[in-house]
């Protein structure tokens, strides 16, 4: 009997215990406008910070300290006339500790309301002259609304950008769908080039000449905050739905060339209701993984924030997409299985600071190590920690 009751006490000793919650710690703030945050691969104690109105900040992330001067400061150059227009993203080329070369997406201040992609050299990796800029790709929008904004590198190393529809309601000129317009797109290019760049040969619509050859997918929106699984490079869309729904779309590697995920047409999984506008799902188009409807209930809001597949430490969240809505600001996560969403999670109540809260989320950032952070649009950036 002693035996026995010894050989179970020594099994409870090992025993799985329960995991840690999970809960946010303040990393820096004072940010105006903050709206994206990233770091270089091979960088650990440094982050870089993007505020909307045209400048990035590097911050030392044990100190919160940020440095004197910006790292970049193209605020003459940017327009902000719209609410959604701005210094929009950042990409850093995977040689970044060497070369220098990073990526911009902003909106410029001018009449024809052109995005810019422009790439930039950073010779101290400290500072950028920001008369140094070479700009690789401009395009119109029509409104002052839907730019997208978010450009990174995917495991082919090739510099992938995200557009929006253009603006207004319905996408009135139906650029989601037209593949002559750089709208609504997914776009693919080879920035490996010393200036410029071309187009992958492996593009889906190189051989269409009614087509723009840098397209990769089509059919979105307002694409908000993309990103690649780190560990599978599995790629994953926050769209920005209408009147209804909100969407995640997922495309695993190497299967996205040429997707088709549904606007005008559709918003979410359903036909969008404008007469004229809306229709049945295109052949071969995709559906999202996940949706959710307008509202402030604890399950729904109003503009999606894309996130990111968790891949750091904290054990409870491996493998979980982590999400957010910017107006209703929840904090959600699923686990993909089978192509849809499951095990649907709410992080919301956890991932609240002390003594206050989260407010507007414009984006959730990555450090080298799979670690996520929030950005919290009215100033602070915190870091998701185990407690």
């Amino acid at each position: 009997m002693f035996i026995r009751i010894s050989i179970i006490a020594a099994l409870l000793s090992v025993a799985p215990q329960s995991h840690a919650e999970i809960g946010v710690e303040l990393v820096a703030k004072g940010f105006e406008r903050p709206i994206w945050a990233g770091v270089p691969k091979g960088v650990t104690d440094k982050m870089w910070v993007v505020e909307q109105a045209g400048q990035v900040w590097i911050v030392d992330l044990k100190t919160g300290e940020r440095d004197k001067e910006p790292f970049l400061d193209i605020r003459g150059d940017v327009s902000r006339k719209g609410n959604e227009e701005g210094l929009l993203g950042l990409a850093f080329a995977s040689d970044f500790l060497n070369s220098g070369r990073y990526y911009v997406n902003y909106t410029d201040d001018t009449k024809e309301m052109l995005t810019r992609i422009v790439r930039f050299t950073s010779n101290d990796k400290k500072t950028t002259d920001p008369k140094s800029g070479e700009v690789i790709m401009k395009y119109p929008s029509v409104y002052r609304n839907h730019n997208g904004g978010w450009l990174g590198f995917g495991p082919d190393n090739m510099l992938y950008i995200a557009n929006g529809d253009g603006g207004s309601g319905n996408d009135p000129e139906n650029h989601g769908q037209l593949l002559e317009s750089y709208l609504g797109k997914i776009l693919r290019i080879d920035v490996s080039p010393e200036t410029g760049y071309t187009v992958p040969a492996d593009n889906p619509f190189v051989k269409d000449k009614s087509a723009k050859p840098e397209i990769w997918a089509y059919g979105l929106r307002n694409p908000w905050r993309c990103s690649f699984d780190r560990k599978t490079d599995d790629f994953w869309i926050g769209d920005v739905g209408q009147n209804q729904w909100e969407e995640i779309n997922y495309m695993p590697h190497v299967k996205g060339a040429g997707a088709n995920y549904g606007w005008r047409l559709r918003e979410g999984n359903k036909e969008t209701p404008q007469k004229g506008t809306g229709g049945p799902m295109p052949k071969g188009a995709v559906d999202p993984v996940y949706v959710y409807n307008h509202g402030n209930k604890d399950n729904e809001g109003l503009s999606v924030t894309g996130g990111y597949v968790y891949r750091g430490k904290i054990e409870e969240l491996q493998g979980r997409y982590v999400f957010a809505d910017y107006q209703n600001p929840r904090i959600w996560s699923f686990v993909l299985g089978n192509g849809k969403a499951t095990d649907f999670q709410d992080h919301t109540k956890a991932l609240q600071p002390d003594g206050g809260r989260i407010n507007l989320i414009p984006s959730f950032a990555e450090d080298d190590g799979g670690e996520l952070y929030i950005v919290d649009m009215t100033g602070p950036i915190y870091r998701i920690v185990e407690r």
